[in-house]
């Protein structure tokens, strides 16, 4: 694979703290970044995210959309949704979103392989759920360049 990629940003949306994650120039994987903890004034939250995608060159934001486990949206899949709009609204990029179950219990795995305490997981966790979302964003993404027909 050649060339450069759009650069995605990935996010673990939470009402705590948003697990924040970017791919890198060739598509090739992610990279978590510190996760950002809400604060009371959105517009806060909203220069935050666009100094992440006005340094790193972001194209593409892609959330993490919590599913039942039987793949139904409940309340939170339509905040998350709802945040997703706003965002790609207030910062002029396109929104995807991604099925994001079992990110976080994935995220738990790696970081308990790592020797991480139970203590010190929280934030790590959610930036690693968002690189993970990120992750399958791009191997989709090589996927239909491989398979462009279907």
């Amino acid at each position: 694979m050649t060339g450069m990629h759009e650069r995605i940003l990935g996010i673990d949306y939470g009402r705590k703290r948003h697990g924040l994650a970017v791919s890198d120039g060739l598509g090739m994987s992610s990279l978590p970044l510190p996760a950002l903890f809400r604060s009371k004034d959105p517009a806060a939250d909203l220069a935050h995210f666009r100094e992440v995608v006005e340094d790193r060159d972001i194209r593409r934001i892609v959330l993490g959309l919590p599913l039942h486990m039987n793949g139904d949206e409940g309340e939170m899949a339509r905040e998350v949704r709802a945040f997703g709009e706003k965002l790609g609204d207030e910062l002029g990029l396109p929104v995807e979103y991604s099925d994001e179950r079992l990110t976080s219990e994935e995220a738990d795995d790696i970081l308990a392989e790592a020797g991480v305490k139970r203590s010190e997981r929280k934030g790590l966790r959610d930036s690693i759920a968002a690189a993970l979302i990120v992750r399958e964003v791009l191997e989709a993404d090589r996927l239909r360049e491989r398979h462009p027909e279907g």
